[in-house]
């Protein structure tokens, strides 16, 4: 299992790769009161455009010859359909039967091929790294690959330019990839930073497999979350790397994922997805906790359908 160290030595050869491709997004001190980190206004609306250009831009000619193939929920895959579509890549993307329409409209959009398998988005992600191999072609995983959490660590390192310190930093857990990247950064530029992954209730898969010590395979309800929702893919490298970092895990609900996107959208202006709301609810649930101190959440997307809005707002 690689260690903390490499992957930090690889997200900072990765904000050099990618720095031309992507935004520096804003941070900015809250009403609610974090700071926000605004990734809902990075390309494509979320943080997952860096770890598809830091995969893709690590190819080579040869083997970026007949394209890639990725699997998502939605947000991964817009990243590498956007991403594939400026280095003039092909892109095919997989996705779950129950992925967002409006997402899986957006990959369309952006040039990306999609093709639908499965029920879950661990099930599409093991369909489509399957179809790399038999086919030849490299799978752009959402998170269980070293270069895409390189890619997502970049966040830290503009994180750490734009605050000379933070004493927390609330990040959504799904798979692992965003939460291993800045904590591998952070915990180095900030010596003492509390890492907190946040996850919802309905979909806790890595909380509950972190808990117990290894990969579970577990059922996921519904949720407003869906950028964070299904299994874990079993070997996935985040999961080492999310033992190693320590963080501290907690579990919000579906009520709590539904006010931090109204307050968010109310204090701000801007639409955030369930997976941002879950970063700021799980603030909000420890808000005493660090009152007087710095606290940063990560609003890591902005994707979420006009349906979606209008029941949460």
């Amino acid at each position: 299992m690689p260690s903390v160290a490499e992957l930090r030595a690889r997200v900072a050869r990765a904000e050099e790769r990618i720095r031309r491709w992507i935004v520096e997004t804003p941070l900015e001190v809250s009403p609610l009161g974090p700071h926000l980190k605004f990734e809902n206004l990075q390309h494509t609306g979320s943080f997952k455009a860096r770890g598809a250009f830091n995969k893709l831009l690590g190819l080579s000619s040869g083997e970026l010859a007949h394209g890639v193939i990725a699997a998502s929920t939605g947000n991964h895959g817009a990243a590498v359909a956007y991403a594939g579509g400026k280095l003039g890549v092909r892109a095919r993307i997989v996705v779950s039967g129950n992925a967002d329409p409006g997402k899986v409209a957006a990959i369309r959009a952006l040039g990306g091929e999609v093709e639908t398998h499965g029920d879950d988005s661990a099930v599409a992600e093991t369909h489509a790294r399957g179809v790399g191999q038999i086919e030849g072609i490299p799978y752009v995983s959402p998170y269980n690959d070293l270069e895409v959490i390189a890619g997502q660590g970049t966040v830290g390192v503009e994180l750490g330019r734009q605050l000379p310190r933070a004493d927390v930093v609330f990040i959504a857990l799904g798979g692992g990839g965003l939460l291993a990247g800045v904590a591998a950064w952070l915990q180095a530029a900030w010596p003492g930073v509390t890492v907190v992954g946040c996850s919802p209730e309905n979909s806790a898969v890595m909380v509950a497999s972190l808990q117990a010590g290894r990969i579970l395979e577990l059922e996921s309800k519904p949720t407003l979350s869906d950028g964070t929702a299904g299994g874990v893919e079993k070997g996935a490298v985040t999961f080492g790397l999310c033992q190693d970092l320590g963080a501290e895990l907690l579990t919000v609900t579906e009520a709590e994922i539904r006010r931090a996107m109204r307050l968010v959208h109310q204090a701000h202006q801007v639409t955030v997805e369930g997976a941002a709301g879950v970063a700021v609810a799980g603030y909000l649930r420890q808000a005493e906790r660090w009152r007087g101190k710095t606290a940063v959440a990560i609003l890591c997307g902005g994707n979420v359908s006009p349906a979606v809005l209008r029941s949460v707002l």
